[in-house]
C-alpha cells in the first residue's frame, strides 16, 4: 500500500508540476498571451483524458500481466523524450493559428510522459483492488490530489522565485526517471503475481455496470468545474497579468475541491454548501450584468475565486455521492477526464470562435446551476423545514432565469452599443464611440478587456491628435515631440493598438509597428484615423515582436516604444535583459527605448531601470497626470537611453528620475519574480 501511495502522490506531484513550469517556457513564444495558458490547459485536460483512457482500457481489455508488462515498455520509452523543455526549433514563424501550434508543441515536448503520469493514479488504484480485496482506492485519488495542489503552492512560492527556467526543466525531469523507476517496479510486481480468482473474475465480469444517464451526469459534473476553472483564470490573466502565480490559485482551489469532497463523506453536506452556493453564484451573477457593479479587479478577483471554489466542491460533491462500486473506478475515472477535456476545450477552442465576446464564465455558471437543480431530488434536502425542497428549486430557478436574462436580453442589448466587438486567441475587444458634451468631443475607444487601449477624437481637426496614454506630457510625447528632433526619424512600436502613437508621425518619418494579433490591424485600419491619415511612411510586422526583431538585421531606430499590453498587463518576457539587448541592437547610437509601465497591480518601473542599469544605460521615468482638455490619462514610461548623456540634454525635460535600483531581481527569459513586483 505504501508503495502504492508513493508512486501515486510522485506522478500528481509531477503532473501539476509541470504545467506552469512548461506553460512558462513557451508564453514568449505566443506574445505573453493569458489565453496561452488556457490552451495549455486545455492540452493537459485532453492529455489527463488519454491517460485515464489508457488505463480504462488497460484494465478493461487486458489481462493483468500483460498490462504491467505494456506499462513498463511505455514508462522505459518515455525516458528518451527527456528533458523536456522545448527547443528553439521548435518557435512559431508567424502569429497564424496559435493554438494548433501549441498543442503540437506540448505534444512532442510532454506528450508521453504527461499521458504516463495521468494514467498512473486510475490504474495503480485498479491494481491496488486487485491486490487487496475491500481496499478504498478513492482516499488515494484524494491523495494524490495533495500531491498536485503541493505542486502548485511550490511552483510560485519555492521554485519559481529562486531557480531558472532550465534547472526547473532538469529539475522535473530526474524527477520523472525516479517516478518512472518506482512504477516499473510496481508493475514488476503485479507482474509477478496474480489476484485471487474471486477478485479476477469480479472485476473482469460482462456485467453492464452504471447505466449510460449515470455516466452522463458524472461527465456533467465535472464539466462545469472545469469550464468555470478556465474561465475564471482567463478573467483574472487579462486584467492582471499571464504569469503562473494568477494560473495556480484557481488551479489550487480546483483541486482542494476534489480532496474535500473525496476524501470521505464527511466534508462536503448539502445543509452548508447549497446555501454557499446560491449565495456565491448570486454574487457572481451581480457582478456579471454590464454596468451592475464596476467595483474592478480588487473586489472581482476574490468574488469569482471564492465563487468558483465553492461551485467546484458542490460538483465535486454530488459527483462523489454518484460514485460506483471499486470495480468501476477506471470508467468512472474516465467519465471525470472526458468532462473535464470537454470544460477545457469549451473555454479555449469553442467559445473564442462561438462568442464575439468573453461570456463563457456567465454561459459555464448558468450551466453549473442547471446541473446542480437537475440532481436536487437525489439525496437530503439541503434546506429545514416542510417546504425545503421547494424553496431549493425556486432558488435554483431564479438563478438559472437570471443567467438567461444576462445571456439573452441584457448582454446583447449591451454589446448592440459597440461599433465592433470582436475575439480571436489573443484576445476580446470592442470598439464604441462616445457622446458629446458641452466639456468634451466625441471620442472613439478600443477597449481590451476592462482596459482602453487607445481612443482618437472623431471630429476632423482632432482626428490624430494623441490620447490615453501618448499625450504631449506622457514619455512617449516627450520623446516624439516634433520640436525635438528634424525628419526624418525611424520609430519602432511594439503594439499597436490603434494607431495612436503615430499621431506625433511627420512627412519624411518612418514608423514600423510590431503587433501579434492580426484582427487588431484590421481595426486599426478600418476604425481609427490614425494609420489611415498617417502623413509619414509606415509598415507592421506580425507575429510577437521578440522573435519579429531576432529575424530582423537591424533597423536602427530613433525611438522604440514598448507598449504591448494584454488587458492591463505588459508581457513578462517584453521585459527582461535578453528583451533589452534585442531591442539596444536595433537603436540608433543616440535613440532611446521607451516603455509603458502603467499599471494597477505591478511595480514595473524598477524592473525596466534595473535592466538598464546592468547594460550600462541611462534610465528615467516620466510620470504624467490625467488631463481632460487633451484627452490623456495618467502615464508611466521609462525612458531608457543608448547613450546616457541623451537624457541630460536640454530639450529633454525629465520630471523624475529614477533612482538606480539595488543589485537583484534583474528579470531574465527564465526567471521572473512577480510576487516581489506587486504594489
Amino acid at each position: 500500500m505504501t508503495l502504492f501511495a508513493a508512486s501515486i502522490f510522485l506522478s500528481a506531484f509531477l503532473l501539476f508540476l509541470v504545467q506552469p513550469l512548461i506553460a512558462k517556457a513557451i508564453l514568449p513564444w505566443f506574445g505573453g498571451s493569458a489565453a496561452v495558458w488556457t490552451t495549455c490547459l486545455m492540452f493537459f485536460q485532453t492529455a489527463l483524458l488519454a491517460g485515464y483512457a489508457y488505463a480504462h482500457a488497460s484494465v478493461r481489455f487486458l489481462k493483468p500481466r500483460t498490462q504491467a508488462a505494456l506499462h513498463a515498455v511505455l514508462l522505459l520509452a518515455s525516458l528518451f523524450t527527456l528533458p523536456i523543455l522545448p527547443g528553439p526549433g521548435l518557435k512559431p514563424s508567424d502569429a497564424f493559428d496559435p493554438a494548433s501550434r501549441i498543442t503540437i508543441l506540448l505534444m512532442i515536448s510532454v506528450g508521453l510522459p504527461y499521458l504516463l503520469l495521468s494514467a498512473n493514479g486510475p490504474l495503480l488504484q485498479a491494481w491496488l483492488v486487485r491486490q487487496r480485496p475491500g481496499a478504498t482506492p478513492y482516499r488515494l485519488y484524494a491523495l494524490s490530489n495533495a500531491g498536485s495542489l503541493l505542486a502548485l503552492a511550490a511552483f510560485p512560492a519555492l521554485i519559481e522565485p529562486y531557480t531558472r527556467l532550465r534547472p526547473q526543466g532538469y529539475g522535473w525531469s530526474i524527477g520523472y526517471a525516479v517516478f518512472a523507476a518506482l512504477s516499473a517496479g510496481i508493475a514488476l510486481k503485479v507482474y509477478r503475481s496474480s489476484p485471487p480468482p474471486a477478485v479476477a473474475r469480479a472485476t473482469e465480469s460482462s456485467a453492464m455496470g452504471p447505466p449510460w444517464t449515470r455516466r452522463l451526469w458524472w461527465a456533467a459534473f465535472a464539466f462545469c468545474p472545469s469550464a468555470l476553472l478556465a474561465a475564471v483564470t482567463s478573467h483574472m490573466t487579462q486584467n492582471v497579468a499571464p504569469v503562473p502565480l494568477l494560473w495556480v490559485a484557481p488551479l489550487g482551489l480546483y483541486l482542494i475541491s476534489f480532496i474535500v469532497t473525496f476524501e470521505s463523506d464527511r466534508w462536503y453536506g448539502r445543509p452548508v454548501w447549497f446555501p454557499l452556493f446560491i449565495f456565491a453564484v448570486a454574487l457572481m451573477l451581480a457582478f456579471l450584468f454590464p454596468g451592475a457593479l464596476q467595483a474592478g479587479p480588487k473586489w472581482e478577483i476574490p468574488v469569482f475565486v471564492t465563487g468558483f471554489f465553492i461551485c467546484a466542491v458542490v460538483c465535486h460533491g454530488e459527483l462523489y455521492r454518484l460514485r460506483p462500486e471499486p470495480r468501476w473506478l477506471t470508467s468512472f475515472y474516465l467519465m471525470i477526464a472526458t468532462g473535464g477535456a470537454l470544460g477545457g476545450v469549451f473555454v479555449a477552442v469553442i467559445a473564442p470562435v462561438v462568442f464575439s465576446d468573453m461570456i463563457e464564465l456567465p454561459v459555464a455558471l448558468a450551466a453549473t446551476v442547471i446541473l446542480v437543480g437537475s440532481v436536487l431530488h437525489k439525496g437530503r434536502r439541503a434546506l429545514p423545514g416542510p417546504a425545503a425542497r421547494y424553496v431549493e428549486y425556486a432558488l435554483v430557478t431564479a438563478l438559472a432565469g437570471g443567467f438567461l436574462y444576462l445571456l439573452l436580453w441584457q448582454h446583447p442589448r449591451w454589446a448592440a452599443s459597440f461599433k465592433v466587438m470582436r475575439r480571436n486567441f489573443y484576445a476580446a475587444v470592442r470598439v464604441s464611440d462616445t457622446t458629446e458634451t458641452e466639456e468634451t468631443e466625441p471620442m472613439r475607444e478600443l477597449t481590451h478587456g476592462v482596459i482602453i487601449h487607445g481612443s482618437e477624437y472623431l471630429r476632423a481637426p482632432f482626428h490624430r491628435r494623441p490620447t490615453t496614454y501618448y499625450g504631449p506630457a506622457s514619455g512617449i510625447g516627450i520623446a516624439l515631440d516634433p520640436e525635438r528632433a528634424a525628419p526624418p526619424r525611424s520609430v519602432g512600436v511594439i503594439g499597436l493598438g490603434t494607431g495612436t502613437i503615430s499621431g506625433y508621425a511627420r512627412p519624411g518619418d518612418s514608423y514600423r509597428f510590431y503587433e501579434i494579433n492580426p484582427m487588431i490591424l484590421d481595426i486599426a485600419r478600418t476604425w481609427f484615423f490614425y494609420l489611415k491619415e498617417c502623413p509619414a511612411r509606415w509598415g507592421v510586422s506580425l507575429g510577437d515582436a521578440r522573435l519579429s526583431l531576432e529575424r530582423e538585421t537591424g533597423e536602427r531606430f530613433d525611438v522604440l516604444a514598448v507598449d504591448a499590453f494584454s488587458g492591463d498587463s505588459i508581457p513578462v518576457h517584453l521585459l527582461t535583459i535578453e528583451a533589452f539587448r534585442g531591442y539596444l541592437r536595433h537603436l540608433a547610437d543616440d535613440g532611446i527605448v521607451a516603455v509603458h509601465t502603467s499599471n494597477k497591480f505591478l511595480e514595473l518601473n524598477k524592473i525596466v531601470a534595473r535592466a538598464a542599469a546592468s547594460l550600462g544605460k541611462g534610465a528615467a521615468l516620466i510620470s504624467s497626470p490625467d488631463d481632460d482638455y487633451t484627452g490623456s490619462y495618467k502615464a508611466d514610461w521609462v525612458i531608457v537611453a543608448n547613450d546616457a548623456r541623451t537624457l541630460a540634454r536640454p530639450e529633454w525635460k525629465i520630471p523624475q528620475r529614477i533612482p538606480l535600483p539595488p543589485p537583484g531581481d534583474l528579470w531574465t527569459d527564465d526567471y521572473s519574480n512577480l510576487l516581489r513586483a506587486l504594489k
